[in-house]
């Protein structure tokens, strides 16, 4: 089936923060505790969200009417906050076309470079996209735990 990409949008929210709490469950069990998992996944979307969002930082996946994952720029910290792919649509390039359509808008505002703090599992993927690691570190998550993950980088081509 045909992936669309699309701005992402505040009335999208909820969607996008079920599907990361599937993807966390599902692709983070690999390398997390239960009980990290647990905690994590219960945490509620972040205010940053709403704002990312306004600001155009949101871009959305859909398999016809479906989403099947997101990825968030912080524009203001030049990060990826996000990168998530609904598990049932894992493997079809989805999260690959999303990134580069983050690394798109980062470019197109004028972003030499972007940074994101990847969680184990991801370290893989961003690492196949062209980032590189710079340091292990524990992320220490909004619903207070600390995670381990993997400070990542990487500059952008001029546009």
């Amino acid at each position: 089936m045909l992936i669309t990409l699309r701005r992402a949008l505040p009335l999208d929210i909820d969607a996008l923060w079920a599907l990361r709490t599937v993807a966390v469950r599902v692709g983070c069990a690999t390398h997390y505790a239960p009980e990290q998992i647990t905690v994590w996944t219960a945490s509620p979307v972040p205010p940053a969200y709403a704002t990312m969002l306004a600001a155009g930082g949101g871009i959305v996946a859909m398999q016809g009417e479906a989403l099947a994952g997101y990825a968030m720029l912080d524009a203001d910290k030049h990060e990826v906050d996000a990168v998530f792919v609904d598990p049932a649509c894992a493997g079809l390039g989805i999260g690959k076309r999303l990134l580069a359509a983050l690394e798109l808008l980062a470019r197109g505002r004028g972003m030499a470079r972007l940074q994101l703090s990847a969680s184990l599992n991801a370290v893989p993927f961003y690492r196949a996209a062209g980032f590189v690691a710079l340091r292990e570190e524990a992320y220490a998550h909004p619903s207070g735990i600390s995670l381990a993950s993997v400070a990542m980088e990487k500059a952008l081509a001029a546009a």
